[in-house]
This record gives C-alpha cells, structure tokens and sequence, in this order.
C-alpha cells in the first residue's frame, strides 16, 4: 500500500511539473478578442469566490495553475461559465478538489476497512479503483455545469420568446421600433429577461445597433436563435414593415420549436416511467420462473 501512494504521488509531481514547464502564454487571437469584449460585471473578490464556492473552491485552489497550464476550461466550458456567470478559477478548483477525492478516498477507506476488519483486500483493488473514482469525480463538475448551463439556455429561449411576440404586438399597435423594444422588454421578469434588458441599455447608451447587441449576447451565453435573430434582422434592412414580418416569421419559429421540444420531453419522460415496470416486471418473472427452471434441471 506504501508503494501505491508513494507511486501515485511521484506520477503526480511529475505531472505537475512537465505542465508548469509548458508555455502558458495566450494565443494572439484570444488577446486580441479581449480587447474588444464588453466590460463585464465586477471580479469577486477572493474571500466572496470561495464563500461562494465552498470547501471544494477553498481546497482546490493550488491546483488551479495545474489545469489552467493543461488547457482548461475548454471552450465549451468557456462558454457554459458564461452563462451561469460563475468564474473559470472557482470551477476549476472544483475539479481539483473533486479529482484529489477520488484519488485519496478509495485507498483511506480500503485501509480504513482493512484496520477495522482485518481483512487486506490486496494492492489491485485500490490501484484501480483510485483512478477511476478520480477520473469520475474530475469530470462531475463539468457535466453538472452542462446541464445546469443547458436549463439557462432554454430559459433564455423562452425569454426571448416572449419578447418577440410581445415586440410584434408592440408593432402591430403601431408603435415603432425602438419604443417596441422598450415596452416589450420591461414586461418579462427572471434572469434571462434581465439580460436582455441589459444589451438593450447597453445599444442606446452605446448607440449601437440593438440587434448586434443581442447577437454578441447571443455569442456569450450560446444562445445561436440570438444570433440568428441579428442576421434575420439585418437581411430585412430598415423598412418597420419588413422587420416586423421578419420578427412574426422568427417568433412563430421558435414558438414551433418550443412546442416541438415539449412533446419530446414529454415522451421521454413516458419512456422513463415505463422503464421501472418493465424492469419490476422482469423481475417477477426471474422470481417466479427461477425455482420451476431449478426444479427442472436438477431433475434431469
């Protein structure tokens, strides 16, 4: 058991040490993209980022320069951390924490067991099962904020869902663009809304176009109908009446598409309640057929 530790952490230092040697510099287009990024919210300061993230934020912090020297957060993640608005250092101290736990808890606890039971498993049991619990436990955070990110984003579908069909009425009742655009985002509430609002102020008080505003939303949060939305847009040109045909043809899409997306979450969700009495079903039939199948071959 000795060996295995001491093993495990010799191939951890040198890890550590063939990612520190790596260069950690940014690529010129990642640089040259931040300088034309919006200004976003202010930093947590280092005491709030670990209040909010917990112990595992607080443990893990030594081996964030780890993963950021090994390329993380991806891009996908990049963008995942976007939208839920949580800072790239306090998941990746997440991910250490979590991998350290699966790397250190199988073994305490087999040595745990083998003091109180007496009974030594042997050194493959804890040299397999340490990697793959730390592999797993590496990775949990990454599918957690992917599906947490994932009911953002349809969050933000349905906002601005309800925004187009509310800036089609606007228009409909004769008001023009930019008054449509104000009445109709004032209506909705949640935090999808609140960021819609926030690229409208940030078109008039910019005086950029709103729709290039919703896009570069869009391209943050991966929302791709806010991208779609700008282009849609910007081929129907300045003339209110294109635009508002354009607007009624995209709300009317998304709201298919929402509709389309319920009834299969509707059917998966049938397919997982039959799962259960399939499988209890299944083993009836094992308890009932398993002593009659018993009698007959023993009886051959």
């Amino acid at each position: 058991m000795i060996t295995i530790v001491l093993g495990a952490l010799f191939g951890g230092g040198l890890i550590a040490v063939v990612l520190g040697a790596r260069s950690t510099h940014p690529p010129l287009a990642a640089v040259l993209a931040a300088l034309h990024r919006p200004p976003s919210r202010p930093r947590q300061s280092p005491a709030e980022a670990e209040d909010a993230g917990g112990w595992a934020s607080r443990w893990g912090r030594h081996g964030v320069p780890v993963l950021r020297a090994a390329g993380l957060p991806t891009v996908s993640s990049r963008a995942d951390l976007a939208i839920m608005g949580v800072v790239a250092e306090r998941h990746l101290a997440e991910k250490a924490a979590s991998a350290a736990v699966g790397l250190v808890g199988p073994p305490v606890l087999i040595l745990l067991a083998e003091a109180v039971a007496g009974a030594a498993p042997g050194w493959w049991l804890p040299a397999w099962s340490a990697p793959v619990f730390g592999a797993a436990l590496f990775v949990a955070p990454d599918l957690s904020l992917r599906a947490q990110a994932a009911r953002r984003r349809a969050e933000m579908r349905h906002a601005l869902a309800v925004f187009l069909d509310l800036v089609v009425v606007a228009l409909a009742g004769g008001a023009g663009v930019e008054q449509a655009l104000t009445d109709a985002g004032t209506a909705p509430q949640g935090w999808a809304a609140s960021r819609i609002r926030r690229a409208l102020a940030t078109a008039q008080l910019a005086r950029t176009s709103v729709w290039e505003e919703l896009a570069t939303l869009g391209r943050q949060t991966g929302v791709d109908e806010l991208v779609e939305l700008s282009a849609t847009v910007d081929l129907a040109g300045a003339e209110g009446a294109r635009i508002r045909r354009s607007l009624e043809s995209k709300a009317a899409a998304m709201r298919g598409r929402r509709l389309a997306e319920a009834d299969g979450a509707a059917q998966a969700a049938t397919e997982r309640m039959s799962l259960p009495v399939v499988l209890l079903f299944s083993a009836f039939l094992l308890f009932i057929g398993y002593p009659a199948m018993a009698h007959v071959l023993t009886g051959l």
